[in-house]
């Protein structure tokens, strides 16, 4: 099965790769603005926000060399000769990171077109079709995600081809599949026995039992995954399921994440309901996503563990957008959106006051890529101060990846992933939907510096 898969797979690849590279040959390798390994890139803004600050630094320049920062602040000292892009009135800003995508899933309006074209389109097609929401998704900003779910590796595929330069996208950390049990949020739910040939197993991520779920856990780390998802509770876009039941045991849950962090990888627990976010809590679990009606309970003990809250409220928004639009939806789906929509923001609001460590994540998919900095506002409209949802969205995310020696802040040895956007954030956070320029690796994607002006 998994061989038969990595063959439809690598023909996709090919075909990625030939398609890109026919239809739009000059942007499917790295462009040539990309910083040389002596010369020096200056920026220069009105304003810099480093990542981690409670301020704006004024004025704000960063200096890039060879892909790497080599000095940022008011003060740092502008070569002779070094080249220097200024914005004016405008802020740099650390590259955006969301902590929790789909960039291999389409966004729909037409819910039964969506699941034919799952069983219709060819893997190659598919693939193909996630290699615009990578870019649409850079442009936005964000030169990092967490995609948390995927089918026929085709997250794998398309972080390697994003890492090899030979499409843009943003840095990606994948986790092949998401783990679950049978029948639940991560398993094929809605199609008759028999559907698809034989029941989901350990290789689609669907595992009963400790053992089997170690065994899942292997083989996605086995086919590269970065990270490990895991389906604690019922989810929203699933038939089978109420969206607050736990769907994995104490002790599956305790040997599906001891086995991922013996591997070094680190564990993201969809957790809608209370309970399951209290077991996977106590298992050791890395970060809670959505957890629209977690209790005080478990929030106190997130607190005590250091365990990150993901709300994803952009998820709610995409699907509030969809009822209203019109759009068919199932019944059981329209159901358990408005069950969550009911506590999400109360349970978020609660998360905020109790001072547990809140990371942007948005569930893009739910929503049309590329709006992924909407999920910035969201926060803030909910009390978060603009400058934490920043942090959020950089500095904090990166700790949560395990990536914050690398990214997620303007300073001196870090990757050169910088973002402009007009104004001043702090006065305005939806300034950040408003993206200008967009650097990643000190290559230089998006530069749109005369609207800044």
């Amino acid at each position: 099965m998994i061989r038969s898969t990595i063959r439809l797979f690598l023909m996709a690849c090919m075909a990625v790769a030939q398609a890109y590279g026919q239809s739009q040959k000059p942007e499917s390798k790295v462009p040539e603005t990309k910083t040389s390994e002596t010369r020096t890139v200056v920026l220069k803004a009105a304003r810099l926000f480093d990542g981690k600050s409670n301020s704006l630094v004024t004025p704000g320049l960063v200096l890039v060399t060879g892909g790497k920062i080599s000095a940022a602040g008011a003060n740092a000292t502008v070569p002779a000769g070094a080249e220097v892009i200024d914005f004016g009135d405008a802020t740099l800003l650390p590259g955006f990171i969301d902590a929790h995508t789909h960039l291999t899933a389409m966004y729909t309006t037409d819910y039964k077109q969506a699941a034919l074209d799952r069983l219709q389109k060819t893997i190659a097609e598919r693939t193909l079709d996630s290699v615009a929401n990578a870019k649409v998704t850079l442009m936005a900003g964000f030169t990092t995600v967490r995609d948390v779910g995927s089918r026929d590796f085709m997250d794998v595929g398309l972080r390697n081809a994003i890492r090899n330069g030979e499409v843009p996208g943003p840095r990606m950390l994948v986790s092949v599949h998401a783990i679950g049990a049978t029948g639940g949020h991560c398993d094929e739910t809605g199609y008759r026995p028999g559907a698809f040939g034989n029941e989901t197993g350990p290789e689609q991520g669907v595992a009963n039992g400790p053992d089997q779920v170690r065994y899942a856990v292997r083989l996605a780390h086995k086919y590269g995954a970065d990270i490990i998802k895991t389906c604690a509770s019922g989810g929203v876009l699933s038939l089978a399921d109420d969206v607050d039941t736990p769907q994995l045991t104490q002790e599956e849950l305790n040997a599906l994440i001891d086995e991922a962090h013996a591997l070094k990888r680190k564990v993201a627990a969809h957790a809608h309901g209370a309970e399951a976010a209290k077991r996977a809590i106590r298992a050791g679990v890395d970060s809670i996503e959505h957890g629209s009606f977690l209790d005080d309970e478990a929030l106190d003990m997130m607190k005590r563990h250091g365990t990150y809250y993901v709300p994803t409220l952009m998820a709610l928004q995409g699907l509030s957008e969809q009822m209203q639009s019109g759009m068919y939806i199932p019944p059981a789906f329209r159901a358990k959106t408005e069950q969550a929509a009911a506590s999400l923001h109360k349970t978020f609001q609660k998360a905020l006051a109790k001072n547990i460590k809140i990371g942007l994540g948005t569930d893009a998919a739910v929503y049309p890529h590329g709006r992924n900095a909407e999920e910035f506002h969201q926060m803030v409209d909910l009390g978060m101060k603009p400058v934490d949802a920043l942090r959020a969205g950089t500095s904090v995310d990166a700790e949560l990846l395990g990536l914050a020696d690398k990214i997620g802040s303007l300073e001196p040895g870090k990757s050169a992933d910088i973002v402009v956007v007009p104004g001043n954030p702090l006065q305005d956070i939806r300034q950040t939907e408003h993206v200008l320029f967009v650097m990643k690796e000190g290559v230089i994607y998006k530069n749109d510096r005369s609207e800044a002006h």
